[in-house]
């Protein structure tokens, strides 16, 4: 699977790529229909210290698109709940090619 990072904001984090390849490389060995995935991480000024830190997921499978998006007060978290909305989508994209076949 091939992943892209883009930053918006923020300066590139070697950490955190790693971090979220590893999450996604787990998700694929679960879900083998991934074909690409792009995670986008954002700094946004807000009010609350609580946001402000937003990572977007958008993983391409055949026939659409999965995008899943978390705003906390740290990248980290966002990756997490972003992971996991995302792999709730591809649980449900794979009961339905499950029916289809």
């Amino acid at each position: 699977m091939n992943i892209n990072f883009e930053y918006k904001d923020v300066s590139a984090s070697a950490r955190l790529e790693q971090l979220a390849t590893e999450k996604l490389e787990k998700l694929e060995d679960k879900y083998d229909f991934i074909v690409m995935a792009d995670v986008y991480f954002k700094k946004e000024n807000t009010s609350s210290d609580n946001t402000g830190r937003i990572c977007e997921i958008r993983i391409n499978v055949p026939g659409t698109t999965l995008f899943s998006e978390s705003n906390n007060e740290k990248f980290e978290i966002s990756l997490a709940k972003a992971v996991s909305e995302v792999q709730r989508q591809l649980q449900k994209k794979k009961e339905k090619m499950k029916t289809h076949m």
